[in-house]
């Protein structure tokens, strides 16, 4: 069953095709990633799925909760980790975010400011603001991107430990086609804009998944090749 279904998405600012003709299938449960050139329209279209944007045509369904993480976390300045992570719960519920700073991995963190946070640290308290709100979907939106690279490897990692116990459907965006076999089910390449499917690769990668195991698998080499063909091409 899927949890996000986008049938035939077009999005249309005055003269210029941002989108055009985009399906979209994850199911319940999966991880599924989006590539594509840099502007392409891939944030565009989480927007959409997201709510935040009217596709111009096209159907998308997304039954459940839905959580969102933006590539800048857009943490409130004047509260502390743990208010941030509380934000939107009712009173009465507030004490269960002392259990998602744990989470992601910030305790001793719950009193600190956002200006006192690095950036992956940042992106651990917006992951875990939409966690606490039991999302059955999770839009993310190039995440790690703003991060250095072994604060990156961190978070996908991290991410991945998550999720293989939540087990919630993930939409995740991104630009890095190592970032995206390593985490993804499936990969959909995007064409330059308009954006349009250009292929959708099962990247069939056992789990949980060791970093250094993916790396030496001749399936990641081979899809890893085919993935720049096709952004290239």
């Amino acid at each position: 069953m899927a949890e996000i279904e986008a049938r035939g998405v077009r999005k249309v600012y005055g003269d210029l095709v941002a989108i055009d003709g985009l399906d979209f299938a994850a199911g319940s449960g999966e991880l599924v990633s989006i590539v594509g050139p840099s502007g392409c329209g891939k944030s565009t279209f989480l927007h959409i799925v997201g709510g935040f944007v009217e596709p111009s045509a096209g159907t998308v369904s997304v039954p459940g909760r839905l959580g969102i993480v933006f590539q800048e976390p857009a943490l409130f300045a004047w509260k502390t980790v743990l208010g941030n992570i509380a934000y939107g719960l009712p009173r009465r519920e507030r004490a269960r975010a002392v259990r998602y700073v744990e989470l992601v991995k910030l305790g001793g963190f719950e009193r600190a400011y956002p200006k006192e946070l690095s950036g992956g640290m940042k992106q651990r308290v917006a992951l875990a603001r939409s966690l606490i709100m039991d999302p059955d979907v999770l839009l993310m939106d190039e995440p790690f991107a703003a991060v250095d690279a072994q604060t990156r490897s961190t978070l996908q990692a991290e991410l991945l430990q998550i999720w293989e116990r939540a087990r919630m459907t993930v939409l995740f965006v991104t630009h890095s086609v190592d970032e995206a076999l390593f985490l993804a089910d499936r990969v959909y390449v995007l064409s330059q804009r308009p954006a349009r499917v250009k292929e959708v690769l099962e990247v069939g990668l056992p789990r949980p998944r060791e970093r250094e195991q993916v790396l030496a698998d001749p399936i990641y080499r081979d899809l890893h090749a085919r993935i720049w063909s096709l952004l290239e091409a």
